[in-house]
């Protein structure tokens, strides 16, 4: 049996597609969790109700879009390197692959974060998740290079100069957040 030639293109395209949407529930659902751990302020009545509300938008966000995403992506890669099996031999795909490992385990990390929110057992801080939102980023960026750029990867200055804005980038929004607590205060007071 012959398989058409435009599959390995299929394959390639729903898996690009599958990434977007599995990265995208990723760092929403870490932003819900931010929100969600910052609910311990509020009055009782009110925490009880954004308690219910981003417990379900997480479950929701969890099953329809984040995981299957993930299946999605991990299912067009296998098939793939089932269609390309010589990419198994290749460096940069090693390293992809150890990436999306690592990824794997955090999607597997924000599945037991969610349970401790929906528990009251989560003694993250909307600071740490904010930290923690960053780490996707990082493995994209990481993934994407070795993607594109394959054996090549680049080590001059142009690499160390995007990964340099990636970490401003996530410093910035660490600022920002301690701004914004630091102004809520002064309101406060």
């Amino acid at each position: 049996m012959t398989l058409p030639p435009e599959l390995y293109f299929w394959f390639k395209s729903l898996h690009i597609i599958s990434v977007v949407v599995w990265f995208s529930g990723l760092f929403y659902l870490v932003r819900l969790f931010i929100y969600h751990s910052e609910i311990t302020t509020m009055e009782p009545v009110l925490r009880k109700a954004f308690h219910a509300q981003y417990s379900l938008m997480e479950l929701r966000l969890v099953n329809i879009i984040t995981t299957p995403g993930m299946a999605m992506t991990i299912l067009m890669a296998t098939s793939l390197l089932l269609l390309e099996p010589t990419l198994l031999r290749e460096q940069w795909m090693q390293s992809k692959i150890f990436l999306v490992l690592l990824l794997l385990i955090y999607h597997l990390f924000c599945y037991r974060i969610m349970g401790q929110l929906q528990s009251g057992t989560c003694y993250w801080s909307g600071k740490q998740l904010r930290a923690l939102n960053e780490l996707p980023t990082l493995l994209l960026l990481l993934i994407v290079m070795l993607v594109v750029f394959k054996s090549s990867f680049p080590t001059g200055i142009a690499t160390w100069l995007i990964i340099a804005l990636v970490v401003l980038m996530a410093i910035s929004i660490q600022l920002y957040a301690r701004l914004r607590s630091f102004k809520k205060a002064e309101l406060m007071n």
